[in-house]
C-alpha cells in the first residue's frame, strides 16, 4: 500500500463524517471473554478515536473479522466488538448489520456530532478483498474523510485499504502513525546487536520478512513450525512434521548467505515431540534435533534451545519477534514461547513484538507492557 504521511492534524474534522479502517480482527467465535482478554488491537485504536471525539467528528468504524470469505457468517458479527468497544471508551458504539446500503445511509444521516457507528464485517462482502472500485466508492461516499489506521492489513490491496482513498482525502489515524514510526527505528536505526526471532507455521508466510532482515540483523533465531523446513535444509530428520518441500531450497540458501553476512543463525539444538498433532497427546520427548523419529511431530523447542537463545539474546540491544516458537496454543507446548517472551521482557533492548499470534502470547501471559512496542 503507497502510505499517506498526512496525519489527523493536517485535516480539519469539525462535525466531518470520518470513515475509519480499524483492525478489530479479535476472536469472537471464542466469547465475550476471549474478546476482553485479547482487546490489544482495540485498545491501540483508542488514542485515534478519543482524538476524534474530541473534535465533534460523526465517526464511522470499519473493520474485517475473520475470514468469511464474502459471505455472512453469524460467529463473525461485529455486534460483540461493539459492545466491547463502548465498554473501553465508556460511551456507546452503534452497531450497523451491514457496512453499504440504504439503512447504513439513513443511519449515517441521523449521526450527532461526537456519535460513533461500527460498520457490519468488511468481509461479509466479497468486494472488499478483490477491490471492487463499486464497492470502495459506496464505503467512500458515507463520509468526508478517510483515516486508515488498521496497520495490521495495510499491505493488503483492499477496498477498504487502497480503494476509498481513490475518492475522499485521506490521512494517517495515530495508531498507523506510531507503528510507522516505532518501526522504523527499530529497522532503520537500531541500536545493536539486533537480532530478530521468527516462529509460526510457514517459511512461505515469512519469506519477505527474511529477505529484508537478513540486511540488517547480527543475529537470527527460528523456531515454531517453520524451524522444521530448515531443519530439513540442514540436514536433520523432522519425523511427521509439515514441511514445505517447495521452501527446502530457500531455506539452504538463506542458511548460506547468513554465514557469507556473519550473521549467526540460531536454529534448534533439542525439541519437544509429540507422536500426534494434538493437545492431550500422551506419547511426548524432548530429544536432540538428530534424534526425531518417524511419526513424531516437533512441536515446541527444548530447554536447551531455550538456555542457548536465552544467553544469545541477553546481549541484544534490539529485538524484534514474530511468531510463537511452538504450538503456543496447546498449553502443554507453550513453555519455548513462554520462556523466550519473560526473558525479552526483562532485556535492556528495544523489544518489538509483531504478528496476531505472538501478540496473543504477548498479552496472555501478561507481558505487553514490558515490551517496547506491541505492534497489531
Amino acid at each position: 500500500m503507497q502510505v499517506n504521511k498526512r496525519s489527523l492534524e493536517d485535516v480539519d474534522l469539525l462535525g466531518k463524517r470520518v470513515l475509519v479502517r480499524v483492525d478489530f480482527n479479535v476472536p469472537v467465535e471464542q466469547g465475550p471473554e476471549a474478546i476482553a482478554s485479547y482487546d490489544h488491537r482495540l485498545r491501540a485504536t483508542l488514542p485515534t478515536i478519543q482524538y476524534l471525539c474530541r473534535t465533534h467528528s460523526r465517526i464511522i468504524l470499519c473493520s474485517h473479522l475473520g475470514r468469511p470469505g464474502g459471505r455472512i457468517v453469524e460467529g463473525l458479527r461485529m455486534g460483540p466488538v461493539a459492545e466491547r468497544l463502548s465498554i473501553l471508551l465508556s460511551r456507546p458504539v452503534k452497531y450497523l448489520k451491514n457496512c453499504i446500503g440504504p439503512e447504513v445511509n439513513q443511519a449515517i444521516e441521523s449521526m450527532r456530532n461526537g456519535s460513533i457507528v461500527l460498520l457490519e464485517n468488511l468481509r461479509f462482502q466479497a468486494d472488499e478483498e478483490t477491490n471492487d472500485p463499486d464497492f470502495a466508492k459506496a464505503l467512500a461516499s458515507l463520509a468526508d474523510i478517510f483515516v486508515m489506521d488498521a496497520f495490521a492489513v495495510a499491505h493488503r490491496a483492499h477496498a477498504s485499504t487502497v480503494g476509498v482513498p481513490q475518492y475522499i482525502p485521506s490521512v494517517l489515524g495515530l495508531l498507523a502513525q506510531r507503528e510507522l514510526e516505532q518501526m522504523g527505528r527499530a529497522l532503520e536505526s537500531p541500536l545493536r546487536p539486533m537480532a530478530a526471532i521468527l516462529g509460526g507455521a510457514k517459511v512461505g508466510d515469512k519469506i519477505l520478512i527474511l529477505e529484508n532482515l537478513l540486511a540488517k540483523v547480527d543475529m537470527l533465531f527460528i523456531g515454531g513450525g517453520m524451524a522444521a523446513t530448515f531443519l530439513r535444509a540442514g540436514g536433520h530428520p523432522t519425523g511427521s512434521s509439515i514441511v514445505e518441500e517447495d521452501k527446502l531450497d530457500f531455506a539452504f540458501q538463506l542458511l548460506a548467505r547468513a554465514k557469507e553476512k556473519n550473521i549467526s543463525i540460531h536454529l534448534p539444538s533439542d525439541v519437544v515431540v509429540a507422536e500426534g498433532f494434538s493437545a492431550d497427546s500422551r506419547q511426548i520427548a524432548t530429544m536432540q534435533v538428530d534424534e526425531v523419529p518417524e511419526g513424531w511431530h516437533i512441536m515446541d523447542i527444548g530447554r536447551r534451545t531455550i538456555n542457548e537463545f536465552t544467553k544469545q539474546l541477553q546481549l541484544c540491544k534490539t529485538v524484534i519477534w514474530n511468531g510463537p516458537l511452538g504450538v503456543f496454543e496447546f498449553p502443554i507446548f507453550s513453555e519455548g514461547t513462554r520462556r523466550i517472551g519473560e526473558v525479552l521482557a526483562t532485556l535492556d533492548a528495544t523489544t518489538v513484538v509483531g504478528g496476531g499470534s505472538t501478540v496473543e502470547a504477548v498479552e496472555s501471559l501478561g507481558l505487553v507492557d514490558s515490551m517496547s512496542h506491541v505492534s497489531t
